[in-house]
């Protein structure tokens, strides 16, 4: 079994391109400022600056996928247990 992942968004270079709400959009989400923010297991944005979201088992390859897509290169992927970054710009 894979080890559980967090995810966030650094707004500041977000572009608001979408492409990680196509990937995973139960993961992903834009607010009324046109950029995307991660999500909560309740479905709730996270707006906070560097809030982190747990990855769902079944969409980790997802999630993956869309922070090494990312034009911005805003998506962050880290392991939960020590915030090594796995995927996006600091892995």
């Amino acid at each position: 079994m894979s080890e559980p992942l967090q995810v966030w968004i650094d707004q500041s270079l977000c572009t608001g391109d979408g492409l990680c709400v196509q990937y995973a959009p139960e993961v992903f989400e834009f607010d009324v400022d046109g950029l995307a923010y991660v999500k909560d297991g309740a479905d709730e944005l996270l707006t906070e600056p560097g809030a982190r979201a747990d990855v769902p088992a079944g969409l980790v390859q997802d999630v993956i996928a869309s922070a090494k897509e990312c034009p911005g290169d805003c998506i962050h992927v880290v392991r939960a247990r020590d915030g090594v970054e796995i995927a996006g710009p600091d892995a």
